[in-house]
């Protein structure tokens, strides 16, 4: 078998260790980005960047945050890149399109894919849909510590942000959650 081509030899430990972290990858990918097709790619790219890197990894440090760190940073490279970019919008073309009813009854963009039937089942409706009414820095954030379970450090390492603006993020988010849910719990009388 002929040696891959423009990529180093990862070692057989840090691929094992690296794909057992592809279902959570694709979660959070799928939280920044809100389209399968695009949290695809850009778990695929995380990917190809850490393979290519593989000789940087310092073993014995948590190669998990260091594939989400690679992740984010690649997310947050797109979107700036995406920013940059100029786009012509027909305006009438837009209001036509948002006034012409779904083909087959469904919302736009809805389809569903195993991941987001797993995801809404796995969460609660109401959880869910206040989990993705966060503004995108707070959601990130608290997606980071209560469903992915890394430390403050590490996220802020992700993130590129200080410890404290992840605190205050993650306790802004809760605060955020625990009001919209609020409306859930049972009065005691």
């Amino acid at each position: 078998m002929a040696p891959r081509q423009g990529l180093p030899l990862a070692s057989p430990a840090f691929e094992t260790e690296a794909l057992a972290s592809l279902d959570s990858l694709y979660r959070t990918a799928l939280r920044l980005t809100r389209r399968p097709a695009d949290a695809e790619d850009l778990v695929q790219e995380t990917y190809l960047k850490a393979f290519r890197a593989a000789d940087q990894f310092e073993p014995g440090t948590n190669l998990r945050a260091w594939l989400f760190t690679i992740l984010h940073n690649t997310a947050r490279n797109r979107a700036r890149d995406r920013a940059r970019d100029t786009v012509a919008i027909d305006s009438e073309i837009v209001d036509r399109a948002a006034d012409a009813p779904a083909p087959g009854g469904r919302s736009a963009g809805a389809a569903e894919t195993p991941e987001s039937l797993l995801l809404r089942e796995t969460l609660a409706p109401e959880l869910q849909a206040a989990i993705d009414a966060l503004p995108e820095a707070f959601r990130q954030a608290v997606w980071l510590r209560d469903v992915e379970e890394f430390t403050y450090a590490e996220i802020a390492e992700m993130l590129s942000i200080p410890v404290g603006t992840v605190m205050s993020r993650i306790s802004r988010g809760r605060h955020m959650l625990f009001d919209r849910l609020s409306h859930l719990r049972p009065v005691n009388a």
